[in-house]
């Protein structure tokens, strides 16, 4: 043989791809290799090519190459095959890379086109090969991607029994247990399937009550937070973390879920926590973006970005991530980064979240609705509700805002920040404002804690002209709270009653806490023209939106 087959086999196994490409090359256009005389060389030697083409991620010409070798491998005839396989056999590679005993293994380049055409994001195309590859062929790396596109396709019922089968087969693919959990299945459903007898395919037996109990309580961690149960979950992450400590995993999860209940401080130090023991990570880097964002910390969210271009700039993570740093610069930019993290990954939450905040702020609340429910749709949490609620109340649709308000409601009971929301629908009228007193003081009741429903309460004492028990509510808070929203509210009430120089005082506070507060900046221009006796303010009249919906107020009344 002028070219050596095998060589280009081991030439894949240490990683050399761009020399097992060139060689693969020479190989394919050998007249050894020719499609008439040898075609299982052809066959073969295609493969091999196409493997070095896949390492080397030039997908689409793997994918052309892959599919060469399989025109071929159907143009030989059957009874050609037991020749074939006979002359093979003396000189046969030892690599997973080389052909099976019939020329090559069909499915395993069906499984190699489908990895490509998901690395390119053409998930139908991926979905058509991986279909192509009859059940009892499949092993667990096929079922899980096939699991994978066919939850990417909205097939639930598939990808779930998908999922089963992987568990049956191996109850530690961590993937399976997440994805079923957000699909609804409960902790039960999901650990019957764990195998109870020793699984060749499991080093050790899986025992339930010793060694991987461990595991047990992951898969319960997940349902309570696919459940909205976001205590429960966090509660049996810490536990797993004492078991498992520095577990950066387990620490970002824990991480997540506090950015998504507006823990922010504790999110915060979690973050940077597994940044500390891993500053190469880049899984939930966005939702630490956020925060940083939201606590106006610029010079800490550059150096993040930054970071994350230096270890992977092609991640959705950090496209989010470029999108929160550049919304302050320039609105445009940053919703094209939004929506390219979108491109590389139709199921990123965090890049629907901040899509449609960003629609939202530039004034486009239709497109706002179409982002947050992508998000919900992918998996509902109190952010995707928020943003739907503040978007229908933006463009006036109290009624579609108030059912999406009572479904957080009911999907999160235990959620103060579920019956703030309720309570911001109520009180975008003037008759719904009594409604929305009760709902905040809940929220209270249930998070003495919630900051979100103290200064909306305080709006509203300000809204009816009750502005000393707006000042009373919020100087309480201000004893155990050092928060510049919270300056900003009393700053904004003293100016209402024109208590100018109060109103400086706590401006300034505001200021002192986080020198790129806009609403503070805002305020004190606007406190320095009431100061020159020009009224900041044109009247406004209240808009008539009241809500009729006898059905729901029982509802309500039983949730609170």
């Amino acid at each position: 043989m002028e070219v050596p087959k095998d060589q280009i086999a081991t030439l894949l196994e240490n990683g050399l791809y761009n020399s097992a490409q060139i060689l693969g090359c020479f190989l394919v256009s050998s007249p050894a290799a020719n499609a008439e005389s040898s075609p299982h060389l052809k066959i073969e030697s295609l493969v091999l090519l196409g493997d070095s083409f896949y390492r080397e991620r030039e997908y689409r010409r793997a994918i052309h190459t892959y599919k060469q070798a399989l025109q071929y491998y159907k143009m030989i005839p059957k009874q050609s095959m037991s020749s074939a396989r006979s002359s093979l056999s003396s000189n046969r590679s030892s690599s997973p890379n080389s052909c099976n005993t019939s020329v090559i293994n069909e499915n395993e380049v069906k499984f190699k086109i489908a990895s490509c055409h998901c690395f390119l994001n053409e998930n139908k195309a991926a979905l058509v090969e991986m279909e192509g590859i009859p059940s009892k062929a499949r092993n667990l790396p096929m079922n899980l991607l096939l699991g994978k596109l066919y939850r990417i396709s909205r097939h639930s019922r598939a990808a779930v029994a998908i999922y089963k089968e992987c568990l049956r087969h191996c109850p530690f693919i961590l993937e399976a247990i997440t994805a079923l959990s957000e699909m609804g299945s409960t902790a039960k459903d999901i650990i019957s399937l764990f195998p109870q007898t020793p699984n060749r395919s499991v080093r050790a037996p899986f025992d339930p009550t010793d060694s991987s109990r461990w595991l047990q309580r992951y898969v319960e961690a997940q349902c309570c937070i696919s459940s909205n149960d976001y205590k429960g979950g966090l509660e049996l992450f810490a536990d797993l973390l004492q078991r498992f400590p520095n577990n950066t995993h387990l620490i970002l999860e824990i991480a997540k879920v506090e950015a998504i209940i507006g823990k922010n401080e504790e999110a915060i130090t979690n973050f940077e926590k597994a940044r500390s023991i891993d500053p190469y990570i880049i899984t939930y880097m966005d939702e630490y973006a956020m925060l940083l964002k939201l606590k106006s910390d610029y010079s800490k969210l550059n150096k993040l970005v930054h970071d994350l271009l230096n270890i992977d700039p092609a991640r959705p993570e950090v496209f989010v991530a470029l999108s929160v740093l550049w919304e302050r610069k320039d609105e445009k930019r940053a919703l094209s980064y939004a929506e390219q993290s979108i491109r590389i990954d139709e199921r990123h939450i965090p890049g629907y979240i901040v899509k449609g905040n960003l629609l939202l702020t530039m004034k486009r609340p239709e497109a706002a609705v179409s982002a947050f429910r992508g998000a919900q749709e992918l998996r509902p949490d109190i952010r995707t509700y928020q943003g739907l609620v503040h978007t229908y109340l933006a463009l006036f649709k109290i009624k579609e805002a108030l059912y999406a308000s009572r479904e957080a409601m009911k999907a999160m009971p235990q959620s103060a920040k579920a019956l703030k929301l309720v309570g911001d629908v109520h009180a975008s009228n003037s008759g719904g404002r009594e409604k929305a007193k009760k709902f905040y003081e809940s929220a209270l009741r249930l998070e003495p804690g919630y900051l979100g429903a103290a200064l909306a309460l305080a709006e509203l004492h300000v809204i009816e002209g009750r502005n000393g028990d707006a000042v009373s509510l919020l100087e309480r808070y201000l004893k155990d709270w050092a928060d510049d929203s919270l300056h900003v509210k009393l700053a904004q009430v003293f100016a209402a009653t024109n208590m100018l120089s109060e109103a400086l005082s706590h401006y300034q506070a505001a200021l002192r806490l986080n020198p790129q507060n806009e609403a503070a900046k805002r305020g004190l221009e606007r406190l320095e023209k009431q100061m020159k006796g020009v009224d900041p303010d044109a009247p406004e009249e209240d808009e008539d939106n009241d809500v009729e919906d006898g059905d729901g107020d029982q509802d309500e009344t039983e949730l609170l």
